[in-house]
């Protein structure tokens, strides 16, 4: 019989709805249900692109005898991490104070009262057997104790990332920068790119940072290690060099042997990143990163309402990797004559070059310059017979079974997917980019809206659920406002400013000047918290910080600025600490030292003028303009003219009606 999972509409939830656990949903009914029996609850956090979660569900859930012991002594709930990432946010704070780590699958043992006593993260078999009967026992027997532990585990995880006001305004300086980015280079990775350790992950925003401030700085070693890494990744087996896009990472330190799953936000991320690295040094594997990522995104991962769906399983048929890799005697199938030559080119072996699982990763090695050149062919030979043949394993891969699909559609990762498709059209005008961007901002605004102006944060089989959290408030809002840069409709803007002025509302702390995860309406936890670290998704208050630096430029808003800068003075002594864990942050304070330029384009050819700005890469810029507008920055700058007006620190130069003179006046 279906446990109570079986009415949920999140693929990972009902992955465990034929289970033998009772499983339920985080809600009332179990929570009152632990609190009337004095049952511990047992927690389960995962995802549904999650290996090691679907390893625990075969070993343990599927498990007639786990199962019995699950029901007798716990009442047992399962969350999906990306519907309910307040509570996994709170568990993986405890897990990581008891432990040392965290991840995925994330199994928390609660009081009745939600407290947490215990955790980790993936059991064999046995081991979750004797763990969950002696926490049974030792709630039976010492009460007391446990509801010790969970007072001290609690205030900890209340207490933990907390940030402190900080009064003094300080001026900011290229030292300040300088401070942060000398530790970070001593883990670079001058050998594979990224960071000297393994499993590697992408960590888009990272090397954002480190390319603006190659730039800015003028720091050849930052540029080159950028650019580096960006090249390492897209030749890796961590890219699909068959289908496009991204998988979460790589479990060695070569980019190698990927942990298949493919995210959303990661991809939305790399093509804005892979973009604004095409801007700074036109590249062509750049440009064929974003093309082949954005084509599987439109392929694979957009509703036909125009919302991007969250995520690919790592598994088929229940094996990791299966989809992706091939054996030589297929290639050999498929392309015949031309397969040596593939093989050589994407370093695949008989005896296979993942030798644990004696198949292949599909890996480059050589620029499509230095290959065609070994082989003697002349460059568009080669990338003509590269074409064909990667056309011809597509086809063939695409008759296998695929991975799941997580459908589920999130308004935060809709919205840096968003800013992803408008990165893409500002660098390469190319159009059906921007088609998708606003047929995406349309559905966010249309379908992803609460009735007093807010946001739900999942839409699922037609219906939206779940009240947004400061992430969704966050990206959108980010989304909105690059999608305004690339159109000059100001509608667009507006609607971002109205986000902001919602998640100020009901999000703002008054004691820090920071944000809270959590809206004040939203359901009580044991503890209410604050995400102000970098991850591999930018913190929610960094993006909010940027967000209002950039709205308080475009509406001249002191407000929104003096907000942004409060924020910024209380991390940046957290920042050279740990520039990676801070790199959003670090973003804005590159802003800071270096000043926002505003450049405003007004004039009937101001959408060819906008394109050509595009072509120079100016980091530290908003951009706002069009045939008519009412931004204030805007006011006495019209004509019948086109004219390039660039601001900074309130001042306006002459206008120019040059691209070219344009550049003189912005000084880097």
């Amino acid at each position: 019989m279906p446990n109570a999972l079986i009415h949920e509409s999140s693929p990972y939830l009902l992955q465990h709805a034929q289970n033998p656990v009772q499983w339920y949903p985080w809600g009332e009914e179990a929570l009152a249900k632990a609190k009337a029996e004095n049952k511990l609850i047992l927690v389960s956090v995962g995802y549904s692109a999650c290996h090691w979660c679907h390893v625990m569900e075969h070993e343990s859930f599927e498990d007639e005898a786990v199962a019995e012991i699950m029901n007798q002594h716990f009442i047992c709930i399962k969350v999906d991490r990306e519907e309910r990432p307040d509570i996994d946010q709170i568990y993986m704070y405890a897990v990581q104070l008891m432990t040392g780590s965290g991840g995925w699958p994330l199994n928390c043992i609660c009081l009745p009262d939600q407290r947490p006593i215990y955790g980790g993260t993936y059991f064999r078999k046995e081991d979750w057997k004797k763990l969950l009967l002696n926490l049974a026992a030792f709630w039976e027997h010492k009460p007391n104790e446990a509801i010790d532990y969970a007072t001290k585990l609690t205030q900890g995880i209340r207490e933990s990332e907390k940030i402190q006001f900080i009064e003094h305004k300080a001026e900011y300086t290229e030292a300040d920068l300088k401070a942060i980015y000398e530790p970070w280079s001593k883990y670079f990775d001058w050998t594979d790119g990224g960071y000297t350790r393994a499993p590697k992950f992408p960590l888009p925003n990272n090397w954002q940072f480190l390319l603006r401030y190659a730039h800015l700085m003028k720091d050849e070693q930052a540029d080159a290690i950028t650019h580096f890494t960006l090249q390492k990744m897209a030749f890796g087996g961590i890219y699909d060099h068959i289908g496009g896009g991204f998988a979460r990472y790589s479990v060695d330190q070569f980019w190698h042997v990927p942990h298949f799953e493919k995210m959303l936000y990661d991809n939305a991320q790399l093509v804005s990143l892979y973009s604004e690295a095409y801007q700074h040094e036109p590249q062509e594997l750049y440009r064929q990163v974003v093309y082949e990522t954005l084509d599987w995104v439109n392929r694979e991962m957009t509703d036909l309402s125009g919302g991007f769906y969250s995520a690919q399983d790592a598994d088929s048929e229940g094996v990791e990797g299966k989809f992706y890799t091939f054996h030589k005697s297929e290639i050999d199938e498929i392309l015949g004559t031309d397969a040596e030559i593939f093989a050589d080119y994407f370093g695949i072996t008989d005896a296979g070059n993942w030798a644990e699982e004696e198949t292949n990763v599909l890996m480059r090695k050589l620029s499509d310059e230095k290959f065609a050149a070994k082989h003697g062919l002349k460059l568009e030979n080669w990338l003509s017979k590269l074409e064909n043949a990667k056309k011809q394993v597509f086809s063939y891969r695409d008759k296998r079974i695929k991975p799941g699909l997580d459908d589920k559609i999130l308004a935060a990762w809709n919205g840096q997917m968003l800013r992803g498709f408008t990165d893409a059209y500002r660098v390469f005008g190319e159009e059906r980019f921007l088609l998708s961007a606003k047929k995406n901002a349309e559905f966010l605004l249309k379908q992803m809206r609460t009735t007093d102006g807010g946001l739900y944060r999942n839409f699922k089989n037609g219906k939206a659920s779940i009240p947004a959290f400061l992430d969704d408030y966050a990206f959108v809002i980010d989304g909105l406002t690059s999608l305004y840069e690339a159109t000059f409709e100001e509608h667009w803007l507006h609607e971002a400013k109205q986000l902001c002025e919602y998640a100020i509302t009901h999000f703002s702390d008054p004691e820090t000047g920071m944000f809270f995860y959590t809206s004040v309406q939203a359901e009580l936890l044991i503890a209410r918290k604050q995400e102000i670290m970098d991850n591999v998704i930018p913190g929610s208050n960094s993006v909010m910080a940027n967000n209002l630096y950039r709205l308080g430029h475009w509406f001249a808003d002191e407000t929104y600025l003096s907000k942004a800068k409060q924020m910024l003075r209380n991390v940046q002594p957290q920042i050279k600490t740990y520039g990676s864990a801070y790199s959003n942050w670090a973003n804005l304070l590159l802003n800071e030292v270096f000043g926002m330029y505003e450049i405003a384009i007004t004039g009937p050819d101001f959408e060819h003028k906008r394109h050509e700005i595009e072509k120079n890469y100016i980091p530290n810029k908003i951009v706002l303009g069009g045939s008519a507008g009412s931004l204030p920055l805007l006011q006495d700058k019209w004509g019948n003219e086109t004219r390039i007006f660039v601001c900074r620190n309130k001042t306006c130069q002459l206008p120019v009606t040059a691209v070219a003179e344009a550049m003189k006046q912005i000084q880097h």
